[in-house]
């Protein structure tokens, strides 16, 4: 053990140029040897912004503060929470590439080893070249939500007096969800449920939100006026918020198929392929989000001059809950390419009913029908007018057999006749829309409609007067036997 106390006045240099003690100490109790941590310096700040989380980013190296530019044009969301998390500013909310007509020295950096790397100094690449570019990026400030699966998901935490703490899922609901989405610039919440990112490591904040929906953030809410001091284990909030505010497809007669545009920073632009990887699995993940289903085609098209555009990167989009959070800050902002998707889930459900004002046709329970036997009956399969032609086929299941007739749709209908119906026309009909669209073939089914055939009045009132005679010859004939059986009887 060292046997002197150390006595410095914090503005030394080295610990050995600290005055120590003039006389040695010779005990010291088992396990109080020093134990320390030091922090990182502090090399990173932003600059400009309304608060410390937002503005300019700069970097100290080499003693020297510089803004900071992007070495390979490939700096995300992703890398941007980085500098949020390290600046203890929450969650990142924005980034965006801002030019001046002034070149200056900058430190360029690679965000790619911003994102794999704890110390941001190390990423820093020495080139001596001048910028026209700084990198401006927003953090939260005061809400986080960690240890989710992307930007836009997970637990929730919120900072009050420089400490974070989780929310208690029964102090927090859908309003409360919708505002701290929009703070995060993501889209409206799809899942609020506790327990779904771990368990709670912060302290517990203890006061109920009150938020009506339209606050800009969690802190301007209104909270509950006295503590809650109790939230049982598990029941912290975790939150997703979706992206669907923010994606769109566009220029066909459908929200299902079209060019892909996304919204960023209030604008709504193409969107074009950042590193050439974009394929149908990343297309298919626009479907999902769009609620959309499958993806049927995904292609690039050019058919356009040059325009302002979005550049996303497809892998990020792959494994995102928000696909926004993938754009890419590029200096070259246009582009003659631009994604196409069409998505299986185009056409809205068709409708079977029978001709409304048809005789011998009656409804029965449970949206079925019931025609008199040697009846005439129609059945009417039509849709919306979303697309123009396409054909109606019409399917019967009986007990043994599976027929179909196929009309083409007239005025978005179709009108299917059956003359003299007889217990063979019994069971379930459905109508199934085709239509080609976009070059591609789509298809959709109606409910089913059971039918049943019942016999006519006329038939009814013979058999009900042959039953009647019948009951009456039987009552006559035991009548008879009765009286011949008390004559024969001895007086």
């Amino acid at each position: 053990m060292w046997t002197k106390e150390f006595q410095c006045g914090g503005h030394e240099s080295a610990l050995l140029d600290c005055r120590t003690s003039g006389s040695d100490r010779n005990t010291c109790s088992p396990g109080k040897a020093v134990g320390l941590t030091c922090s990182d310096p502090v090399d990173v700040r932003l600059v400009g912004g309304t608060s410390r989380c937002s503005g300019r980013l700069e970097m100290k190296h080499r003693e020297i503060w510089k803004a900071v530019d992007t070495e390979d044009f490939d700096w995300d969301q992703k890398a941007t929470s980085v500098i949020c998390r390290r600046l203890d500013c929450g969650s990142a909310v924005s980034t965006e590439k801002k030019m001046d007509s002034s070149e200056e020295s900058v430190w360029w950096i690679n965000s790619s080893c911003v994102q794999s790397n704890s110390t941001l100094r190390d990423c820093v690449t020495t080139k001596e070249e001048s910028s026209t570019n700084s990198l401006e990026v927003t953090c939260s400030d005061s809400i986080r939500l960690v240890n989710g699966n992307s930007l836009c998901s997970g637990r929730l935490e919120v900072k009050s007096n420089q400490r974070w703490s989780s929310v208690c899922e029964d102090d927090f609901d859908q309003q409360d969800a919708e505002v701290v989405c929009r703070e995060l610039g993501c889209g409206a919440p799809s899942v609020l449920q506790g327990a779904l990112y771990g368990e709670v490591e912060a302290p517990m904040w203890t006061k109920e939100f009150q938020c009506g929906g339209h606050e800009s953030a969690l802190l301007d809410c209104r909270t509950s006026g006295s503590d809650r001091n109790t939230c049982s284990p598990g029941e912290a909030v975790g939150l997703t918020c979706s992206d669907l505010d923010n994606i769109q497809l566009v220029g066909k007669n459908s929200r299902c198929a079209g060019i892909l545009e996304m919204k960023n920073k209030g604008e709504w632009r193409p969107v074009a392929d950042w590193d050439s990887k974009w394929d149908q699995k990343s297309a298919a993940a626009i479907c999902r989000l769009l609620d959309c289903g499958s993806v049927v085609s995904n292609e690039t098209t050019d058919d356009a001059p040059d325009q302002l555009v979005w550049w996303i990167k497809a892998s990020c989009v792959q494994s995102s809950s928000a696909p926004t959070k993938c754009i890419k800050l590029t200096d070259d902002s246009e582009s003659y390419f631009r994604l196409e998707v069409v998505c299986s889930d185009l056409l809205v459900q068709p409708k079977i009913s029978p001709t409304p004002s048809m005789d011998g046709v009656s409804r029965a329970k449970q949206q079925g029908l019931q025609v008199l036997q040697g009846s005439d009956f129609t059945i009417t399969c039509s849709i919306e007018p979303q697309y123009q032609g396409g054909s109606f086929q019409l399917f019967f299941t009986s007990s043994n057999t599976v027929q179909n007739y196929t009309q083409p749709a007239v005025n978005h209908s179709a009108h299917f006749l059956f003359y003299a119906a007889d217990h063979t026309h019994q069971g379930d009909y459905s109508c199934v829309y085709h239509v080609n669209v976009f070059s591609h073939n789509f298809s959709s089914e109606s409910r089913p409609l059971h039918l049943t055939v019942a016999a006519p009045l006329t038939e009814l009132i013979i058999r009900l007067v042959v039953l009647l005679l019948g009951l009456m010859s039987l009552i006559t004939a035991l009548c008879c036997h009765s009286k011949a059986c008390r004559i024969q009887k001895p007086g």
